[in-house]
């Protein structure tokens, strides 16, 4: 065996176990159930799959609750963009600043992503509790009993206070992405900006920004690919409900695949759930992050 196939032989030899565990855990089960979506199958094993073509994608397509559910995705992605991404770069600014105190800026800010979703889902149910919740109680010390809700019960207003928990949730794993694009501008960059009169406000609107494209585009893929997904948050605070005025697409899936045994629709609903983020995040990158010539 010649040096180059030795060195070939070692390298897949060193790369197998990482791409078993890819197409195991990864490509396989996408695959499955891309085959899964043609077929109409109850979930349980030994059980005929009965083919049934697009039927699964059609009555999905069709189905009201689906591009309900699709809406208070868009609700998580409008929050995303309007609150979590300015909010992220803010504190990535505080903690890339010669402030004091930035080592327990970085801890304070990254410690809700450190917490399970569970756990942070139990903790804000009981804090919006419309009885004896913190924040009802509060509104109602300081006088302000017209503000007080039924944050998880009342429509539109529950899935905005869940959009409103996942912000809070991921402002710290997002912050040190932006804390990274910030590092990494030079800081003769700025000396050289403050010789040419570039002070203040003036370096974050023209050079920080700017120089942080990169950061803003690795969030707005995450962003949009996680608000498609998003699941525990949703199914530990609300299930979906009430009346699936909480659903989302994930939510959705689940219950089509464990609640009702139509594996073949939540198949379905998985794959147009893929399909749509490949497509957002292509035109994204594509349109906003084009590069320049």
């Amino acid at each position: 065996m010649n040096k180059k196939r030795k060195d070939t032989f070692i390298i897949i030899l060193f790369l197998a176990p990482a791409l078993i565990i890819f197409f195991g855990l990864i490509i396989y089960p996408v695959l499955n159930t891309i085959y899964l979506s043609f077929f109409s199958w109850k979930g349980i094993f030994g059980s005929p799959l009965k083919f049934v073509g697009l039927n699964n994608f059609i009555n999905v397509l069709k189905s009201p609750s689906f591009f309900k559910a699709l809406l208070n995705s868009f609700y998580f992605m409008i929050g995303g963009f309007l609150i979590l991404m300015p909010l992220s770069f803010i504190l990535a600014l505080l903690i890339t600043s010669k402030l004091r105190g930035t080592k327990l800026m970085k801890t304070s800010f990254f410690m809700p992503i450190m917490l399970s979703g569970t756990a942070i889902a139990l903790m804000w149910v009981y804090i919006l509790n419309p009885t004896y919740g913190a924040l009802n109680v509060i509104l109602k010390a300081i006088g302000l009993d017209f503000l007080a809700k039924e944050w998880l019960s009342t429509p539109t207003l529950n899935i905005w206070s869940i959009v409103l928990v996942n912000e809070w949730t991921y402002a710290g794993y997002n912050m040190l992405i932006f804390a990274a694009g910030l590092i990494a501008i030079p800081n003769s960059i700025y000396e050289s900006a403050e010789l040419d009169g570039c002070t203040g406000i003036k370096k974050l609107i023209y050079i920080s920004i700017p120089l942080s494209k990169e950061s803003f585009k690795i969030f707005s893929i995450l962003c949009i690919t996680g608000c498609l997904k998003v699941f525990d948050l949703v199914w530990a605070m609300t299930k979906g409900g009430p009346n699936r005025t909480s659903e989302v697409p994930a939510t959705l899936l689940y219950n089509e695949a464990f609640t009702f045994k139509s594996f073949g629709t939540s198949s379905a609903i998985g794959v147009i759930l893929l399909l749509l983020g490949i497509i957002l995040s292509f035109l994204l990158t594509k349109t906003l992050f084009k590069k320049e010539e």
